[in-house]
């Protein structure tokens, strides 16, 4: 039944980034979800966040936000860091995630390009 909630609330999740990035132009429609989805993610967390393993955590949090935008969970990772008192870990943490993100789809691109730009 968790993968039931999981892959209902991912699917609406994923049906509406779709919908945002059809009405916002690029790139603003992956930044306006990202954004949208952290702050929705936060106010989850605070609600429901507790109840690891609930169905409302699954279909709300892994399913819906996760479809919606992983960035979200992302987010809720780096903050958690920074509020454990591991600031320095949380940025780091931040900066290596965006950076290694970024080099693997380039690397990606290229390996499906043959290495050409």
């Amino acid at each position: 039944m968790s993968y039931l909630f999981v892959a209902l609330g991912g699917g609406l999740g994923a049906m509406l980034r779709f919908f945002v990035n059809q009405l916002v132009p690029f790139p603003f429609g992956t930044m306006s979800v990202n954004v949208v989805g952290s702050f929705l993610m936060g106010i989850a967390f605070i609600l429901i966040g507790t109840k690891v393993g609930s169905k409302e955590v699954m279909f709300l949090m892994t399913g819906l936000l996760g479809g919606f935008t992983t960035f979200s969970a992302f987010s809720l990772d780096a903050l958690k860091l920074w509020e454990a008192g591991k600031g320095g870990f949380a940025i780091g943490y931040v900066m290596l995630s965006v950076f290694l993100s970024i080099m693997a789809l380039w690397a990606g691109i290229m390996l499906i390009r043959g290495g050409n730009a």
